[in-house]
């Protein structure tokens, strides 16, 4: 991304989650794109929906930027393991170039298949599937054993058929200023949560009706060779944290809870790393980055890179009520 859009882009953002009234373009065209989206999901709930065999559980969320979807599919599916499920993730691959459905393995290049799919992927062991059309991925990743398909996001592709929808909200930023893009930070409105089947709160407080999801990681490990150590090694040395993800702060702000200090370097979402961004760290400074950083910097075989991987920790009241959904599916009754 060149200086110009990052600029651009970190403008928006100042615009979405201050108090003050954006500027008066901006809202004209919110409004055309709220008509927009308010057309484009009724054309599909009127037209005929396609049956896939397989349960459908898509994770999504109204904002753009990061709300911690990843780590929820990778919780929903070792979760869905456990109570024997073969769950398959499918994903539109951002950032990757992928056409038709292509498997992602653990050692796929993300600039083909996408980051996050390939995280996932490596994560959970289990098949993962990309393509722009999710309807072809489903399609591939039920041909290739899954009994439930978990989508990485598509809250808004409606041409994917669900059974289960998930909204992951941002617990601190939340809503922001509550207008739809660009005015604002939304794809849909608020109101479009009161149609999911669950709202799950990452950090911050839950609103009534949420349920809580924090993200836990207090090990590094170092992408070179795979030693591990507690965070708190890392106090009281020089450190550059730096992450490309849709909400950096997130990652600072885990990073210094931990009671470490650092130089925050902060990249736009998808950033393709390359040996420059690395070369104004002085040689034995550890760079500690999120997990779905690291996976495009294997390459660059660079001692300093440590990445934090977290997990997410769930509402004990979550899994039960999704399992009842699913069991009431697999015996072919409804939902409502």
């Amino acid at each position: 991304m060149s200086r110009s859009k990052r600029m651009i882009a970190a403008w928006l953002q100042r615009q979405w989650y201050a108090e003050a009234q954006p500027p008066w373009g901006l809202v004209v065209l919110s409004r055309g794109f709220a008509a927009a989206a308010a057309l484009r999901r009724r054309c599909y709930r009127w037209s005929a929906q396609v049956r896939l065999g397989a349960p459908v559980i898509v994770v999504g969320n109204l904002s753009v930027g990061g709300t911690g979807k990843t780590p929820l599919v990778v919780a929903l599916v070792e979760l869905l393991r456990q109570h024997g499920w073969s769950a398959g993730v499918i994903s539109r691959g951002y950032g990757g170039s992928a056409g038709p459905p292509r498997e992602v393995f653990c050692d796929s290049d993300p600039a083909k298949v996408g980051d996050e799919p390939l995280l996932i992927r490596q994560r959970t062991g289990g098949p993962v599937f990309v393509s722009p059309k999710r309807l072809d991925a489903a399609r591939a990743v039920i041909e290739a054993g899954a009994d439930v398909v978990v989508s990485d996001d598509g809250l808004q592709h409606y041409a994917l058929p669900r059974d289960i929808e998930i909204a992951v909200v941002d617990g601190l930023r939340r809503f922001g200023n509550g207008r739809l893009l660009p005015a604002g930070p939304l794809r849909e409105p608020v109101e479009r949560l009161a149609g999911v089947d669950f709202v799950i709160c990452n950090g911050g407080e839950p609103a009534p009706g949420e349920s809580a999801m924090t993200l836990e990681g207090g090990t590094a490990v170092r992408l070179a060779d795979g030693e591990q150590l507690p965070l708190a090694a890392f106090a009281g040395r020089k450190i550059v944290a730096m992450a490309g993800i849709g909400n950096p702060a997130r990652f600072f702000s885990h990073l210094a809870a931990a009671g470490l200090s650092f130089e925050p370097v902060a990249w736009p979402d998808h950033h393709t790393y390359t040996p420059e961004d690395f070369r104004s760290v002085p040689e034995h400074t550890p760079v500690l980055m999120t997990e779905k950083d690291a996976v495009k910097c294997r390459r660059l075989d660079d001692p300093r890179i440590w990445y934090i991987p977290v997990s997410a920790r769930l509402d004990p009241a979550f899994a039960p009520r999704l399992l009842n959904i699913l069991e009431r599916i697999r015996h072919g009754q409804t939902t409502a």
